[in-house]
């Protein structure tokens, strides 16, 4: 037995035989005395044998348990966007056999299908139905994950449109709605997903720190179900004064962006009117409502705001998602040519 360390923990991993296959534990420690103490104390004997699998759910009743796991730990719009539309095609696919009896050449058929018709749903189905097995796995429903052995559909890569506070300007003034125009600015200013917006209160502005945190609550929870707080310059600070409610006890659970009589906007309706603005300013075509929050992200990275910090901001739950902004950094790259 001994101790290893590698860049997929920062804890101490345990490595153990058991009849000639190594096996790995966590010492759930990044201290080394504390690790020796562990793999002092520890006994292979003690350690139970894993459960063996269970192959009798089938696809149907995995896939209900699976929608009812993401109900409860991610948002409802990954669930109708993403995981919804991903089974009802590999339902129409494959019939209601043993979740274990699904092969590698099951999914190939089906991805290979997909992608005669749209690369970019296979990709969407590879990924989110990928991460479903990934979960079965680890329920013990499957030995492996037939997905690991087939790579993932490949798509046309372009870069996310954004547009300058200029051009906001202009979408602005061509705008049929102008009670939604300080919503506008707090997207490009904040990078706030549309669904954060719309569910927007009073409560969450700190005016005096200068400050938003996008809560969590019974009506409403963030894409990856974490509260952020985001900074907010001088400029967005006086837009959202000027439409606060000039009352002395104003209602804190009051929505900031809402209709004339206070009802919650809906979220498709100001993504049309933005739309529309946008064809109306006879700009690129690309730019729709989520390009504010792509233009918050440019506009940090362009000004040489680490991707780490621009990460948090944003609420990306990976960096992977920031760096599709990596190429704004032209300093750098500037930079490290000059080094040749």
């Amino acid at each position: 037995m001994f101790l290893t360390k590698d860049s997929k923990s920062p804890y101490f991993q345990l490595v153990y035989f058991i009849d000639g296959k190594r096996t790995k534990i966590s010492t759930k420690t990044a201290d080394r005395t504390e690790a020796e103490n562990f793999l002092k104390n520890f006994n292979p004997a003690a350690v139970s044998t894993p459960p063996a699998v269970n192959n009798k759910i089938t696809l149907y009743k995995f896939v209900d348990e699976y929608k009812t796991y993401v109900k409860n730990t991610f948002s409802i719009k990954y669930l109708k966007k993403a995981v919804h539309p991903s089974f009802v095609a590999f339902l129409k696919f494959v019939p209601d056999i043993p979740l274990e009896n699904i092969s590698t050449k099951i999914i190939d058929q089906f991805i290979s299908l997909v992608a005669a018709h749209s690369k970019f749903s296979a990709s969407l189905y590879y990924r989110t139905i990928k991460a479903a097995f990934n979960k079965a796995l680890i329920w013990n429903y499957v030995q492996e994950n037939p997905f690991n052995k087939i790579k993932a559909p490949k798509t046309t890569q372009s870069y996310p449109a954004f547009v300058t506070f200029d051009e906001l300007q202009i979408i602005v003034n061509n705008s049929e709605r102008e009670f939604l125009n300080p919503l506008f600015y707090t997207a490009f200013f904040t990078g706030m997903r549309l669904g954060e917006l719309v569910n927007m209160k009073w409560n969450w502005i700190d005016f005096p720190n200068n400050f938003i945190t996008i809560k969590c609550d019974e009506s409403f929870t963030t894409k990856n179900k974490k509260e952020r707080f985001i900074p907010i310059n001088q400029t967005l600070k006086n837009i959202l004064l000027n439409i606060q409610p000039k009352v002395l006890n104003i209602n804190k659970d009051d929505f900031v962006f809402s209709n004339s009589i206070g009802i919650q906007l809906n979220e498709d309706f100001v993504s049309k009117i933005f739309k529309h603005a946008v064809k109306k300013s006879n700009l690129n075509n690309k730019i729709h409502f989520h390009s504010l929050r792509h233009s918050f992200c440019s506009n940090l990275v362009q000004k040489g705001v680490s991707l780490y910090v621009v990460k948090d901001l944003a609420g990306h739950q990976n960096i992977k998602t920031t760096q599709i902004y990596s190429h704004l950094q032209k300093q750098n790259l500037m930079d490290a040519v000059n080094l040749l």
